[in-house]
């Protein structure tokens, strides 16, 4: 749920990851004590030479892909800033790096090319687990390059600020509790957001933001949820809950302040709203206030009015209730495929009149069932355009990904959207359970399989693609 087109990451890989195994010692010759004829004092005689070592291989990498979340009070549980902390959980490295889990960019590699793309390569992965390997040697410090992370990017200027209404405190009956709140949007003229910040106030416990644009016309459907539940906001899993998926700002661990794309922004009217859904996460802390903030970076007028474009089959999955996931099977595979520049202007509310089309980025939503999935673009004879596949769906690390050069959607072409998912018994959910009848969930016991469909509760699914576009 980050767009990575405002700054690319620094891509750094393995440096000069190649050489020998480390030199065995070599034995002096018998009789002679003499230490300045031990040739294993002999500083020409390296015994990690060619060896990878911590400071000339593995520090770069780490610093160009992990450590903008993996520092000193970062937004990841620990740090891995030097060989120490780094060699004492450097078999947790290796099962995440074999895994794939961590870095955390779900794209699958082949597909296209994108922005700030920080996932390891099948070599910096090799690298890294030979390293391990290898002993973890630590190597010289004075051998280690200077790598220039770029630092957490910030908005130039803070136009408007858009903030949870009160204090929110998750329950603890359960670690995840999806919470929306409705924010006043105070501009008296139309505006258009080409950049904004979120600024998690309780990063132990956010796991990820996500900022809708509530138009006018849709305020008193939203004002009417909001004020369905006691307490500051409403329950909100999957989505805001009502007709709106205009997304205009999202955050996750690791993301920094976003740029659209240069000459595009989305159009706010006056009288709008910003409705905010916090995912909040209690498992590894206990339950404490949170009243985060959104900044926003807005412009009198755009070259290009944009607007974040949800793909789906709504007559057939949602109307029709017909994306059905059988419970037991292991493999569920539902596809759709579209034209839409015939409708874009309805669907668009005008922002985007019918025909060709600029998409920008491109991003997947599915729940926890998920396993894989992808979006492309068909264009009949000349085969398929990939711009997402993800390979290994994980509900955690919903993310945008930016094109290194927009893709120009025609008349004619198709809009491609496949999901995959696991309804096995192995596959789901731990419910959270009162075996002892005092009211007080005290154990966790895992769900059985059932029949799943399009919804907005935990146990629902979705297959949703989201785009950011322009007109052609």
């Amino acid at each position: 749920m980050r767009s990575r087109w405002w700054g690319a990451a620094v891509l750094m890989g393995l440096l000069a990851a190649c050489g020998g195994e480390p030199k065995e010692p070599v034995e002096p010759e018998p009789g002679n004590n003499d230490p300045n004829n031990d040739p294993n004092n002999d500083p020409n005689n390296d015994p990690n030479e060619g060896a990878l070592t911590f400071f000339k291989d593995i520090k770069p990498l780490l610093d160009a892909k992990c450590n903008q979340c993996h520092f000193d009070g970062g937004p990841a549980p620990f740090a891995l800033s030097d060989y120490a902390q780094v060699s004492a959980l450097r078999e947790s490295i290796r099962l995440a790096v074999q895994e794939r889990t961590m870095p955390p960019w779900q794209a699958g590699q082949g597909c296209t090319d994108y922005y700030g793309d920080f996932s390891l390569s099948e070599a910096e992965q090799r690298g890294l687990i030979d390293w391990i390997d290898g002993g973890a040697v630590e190597g010289d410090p004075s051998q280690s390059p200077q790598v220039e992370v770029r630092p957490p990017a910030g908005l130039s200027r803070v136009d408007l600020r858009a903030t949870l209404p009160e204090a929110y405190t998750p329950p603890g009956t359960s670690p995840d509790d999806y919470r929306c709140f409705l924010v006043d949007w105070d501009e008296v003229e139309t505006k258009y957001v080409v950049g904004y910040d979120v600024k998690p106030d309780n990063q132990a416990i956010v796991h990820h933001l996500i900022a809708y644009l509530i138009t006018p016309d849709q305020v008193q459907e939203y004002e009417a949820l909001d004020a369905g539940e006691p307490g500051a906001g409403y329950t909100c899993y999957g989505g805001p809950g009502g007709s709106r998926t205009n997304w205009i700002g999202a955050w996750a661990p690791g993301s920094s302040a976003k740029l659209m794309p240069p000459g595009t922004g989305i159009r706010v009217d006056p009288g709008s709203k910003v409705l905010i859904q916090m995912h909040y996460n209690t498992l590894a802390a206990d339950p404490s206030p949170d009243r985060s903030t959104i900044e926003f970076t807005l412009a009198d007028s755009v070259e290009k009015e944009a607007y974040i474009f949800p793909f789906t089959d709504f007559l057939g999955w949602i109307r029709g209730n017909a994306m059905i996931i059988p419970p037991g099977e292991k493999d569920v595979v539902h596809s759709y495929e579209f034209d839409p520049t015939n409708f874009l202007d309805a669907v668009t509310d005008g922002a985007i009149p019918n025909g060709a089309f600029k998409i920008y980025s491109a991003s997947l939503h599915m729940h926890t069932l998920g396993t894989s999935g992808q979006i492309a673009i068909k264009r009949g004879g000349e085969g398929d355009e990939c711009m997402l596949e993800i390979p290994r769906w994980d509900f955690n690390w919903q993310d945008s990904y930016g094109f290194m050069e927009p893709k120009t959607f025609n008349t004619g072409d198709k809009l491609f959207l496949e999901c995959h998912w696991d309804n096995s018994a192995e596959n789901q959910p731990f419910l959270r359970m009162d075996t002892d009848g005092d009211g007080t969930p005290d154990s966790f016991q895992q769900a059985e399989p059932q029949e799943v469909r399009w919804g907005e509760g935990t146990r629902d699914e979705m297959c949703l693609g989201i785009m950011y576009i322009t007109a052609q």
